[in-house]
């Protein structure tokens, strides 16, 4: 997961701890730090232009007038469009101030008060590297500024600067190590939500459709099957009457009400079936979903005798498809991809192959990588039915996806091949 850059600054620009800045809304906490920074930094400006004049001092109105200029230059900064979104415009901005605040301190010592806030600015408007050595060229600004009004060099004259920068890159990293780390929690959480409400409705998809194929084995084994052996029965008792005898009637017309209500269970049957199935076959939906799938080129192909599946096979093998197609276009980027549905003596095999940018199997399997779960839902389905489910794939090498399902000894007894589509 990628975490979120850090708030705008107190500076009104987006930060460039990235390659690229980025536009954010602020939020509470950065507003009331941009504000301070203001407040801050006119007013140490403020300050400086005071004490010249209420000291007399020989460039007063010098002093006066670099103040308002590094001011004009600040407010102009804060309110350009350009300086909010551009690292460039971010760090000509910058040089501005930075030669208005350098006019300030070659005639004012109180000068030197300004690189606190300067501090703070070029941390969130230059790359790391970059405001780092930007805060220790503007410390070692402020220390020449004082050595050059005072005669006498104090520790302190070196001391303040330095160790004010050292506290503005403190702060400023441990604010954007918080604010990254809320960004990841809030992320999380989002993808939690999201991720609970998508399990909710798939599990509700699930349930119905489990559902579906209930209702509709239960009346193709009861009472179709109920239904077909009446008629066979009353078509026996048909043939053991003498011609004329007074029963004949009746059992025809038991026997014609016997078909009308079977062929009205099938029709249940067929309406429970679901929606990609109820248009022709498994491989006649394979290859509809193949045709209407964006993306990729893909190809549907079958091999084998094609035989009537059992509705929950034909369910699992084109969920299956469906997925695997789906992760196709999603995250293979692939040219190309192809479905092969496989009819064997004892078997039913479905194989997704594309040419993408594949993957570590091993690493989706831990979850340890970044995809979701589709793969284990497939794997899921198959050994549900007592199949086989595998997965061969490698970083730049593509992807092949197999199913292979056994067929139940009682449907191979019962069912003939079928037409392919």
């Amino acid at each position: 997961m990628t975490a979120a850059a850090p708030p705008v600054p107190p500076g009104a620009c987006a930060p460039t701890a990235a390659p690229a800045a980025t536009a954010l809304t602020l939020t509470p906490v950065s507003k009331v730090l941009k504000l301070c920074l203001h407040a801050l930094l006119l007013g140490l400006l403020a300050l400086a232009a005071g004490r010249a004049v209420a000291d007399s001092a020989p460039r007063a109105g010098w002093v006066v007038a670099a103040c308002v200029l590094l001011a004009a230059v600040y407010a102009a900064g804060v309110r350009a469009p350009a300086v909010h979104g551009s690292p460039r415009a971010g760090a000509v901005w910058l040089a501005g101030l930075g030669a208005a605040w350098a006019g300030l301190l070659l005639i004012s010592p109180d000068g030197l008060w300004i690189a606190f806030p300067l501090y703070f600015l070029e941390l969130h408007l230059l790359r790391l590297r970059w405001g780092v050595a930007a805060v220790a060229v503007t410390a070692c600004a402020a220390i020449g500024g004082f050595l050059a009004h005072s005669s006498a060099a104090t520790p302190g004259a070196f001391l303040g600067p330095l160790l004010g920068g050292a506290v503005a890159v403190a702060t400023v990293l441990g604010y954007q190590a918080l604010y990254r780390e809320s960004e990841r929690r809030r992320e999380l959480i989002e993808e939690l939500i999201t991720t609970r409400a998508d399990l909710a409705a798939a599990e509700r998809g699930a349930g119905i459709l489990a559902e579906r194929e209930r209702l509709a084995r239960e009346i193709h084994d009861t009472l179709a099957q109920g239904l077909s052996s009446i008629q066979l029965l009353l078509r026996a008792a048909e043939r053991t009457l003498p011609e004329g005898a007074p029963a004949l009637p009746h059992i025809a017309q038991a026997r014609e009400a016997a078909q009308d209500n079977l062929a009205e269970a099938r029709r249940f049957v067929r309406a429970l079936t679901p929606p990609d199935l109820e248009h022709g076959s498994l491989a006649a939906a394979l290859e509809r979903l193949c045709a209407g799938m964006p993306g990729p080129r893909m190809r549907f192909s079958l091999s084998g005798r094609p035989r009537v599946l059992p509705t929950p096979y034909e369910v699992a093998l084109l969920r299956i498809a469906q997925s695997a197609l789906a992760n196709v276009v999603r995250h293979a980027r692939a040219g190309r991809a192809e479905i092969t549905l496989t009819f064997m003596d004892a078997s039913v095999t479905l194989d997704i192959v594309d040419d993408g940018h594949g993957f570590d199997p091993s690493s989706a399997a831990s979850g340890s990588g970044d995809g979701g779960f589709g793969l284990p839902a497939m794997r899921s389905r198959a050994e549900t039915l007592g199949g086989l489910f595998t997965v061969e794939s490698a970083p730049g090498q593509g992807t092949a996806v197999a199913v292979t399902l056994p067929l139940p000894l009682e449907h191979l007894e019962h069912t003939d091949p079928v037409e392919a589509p």
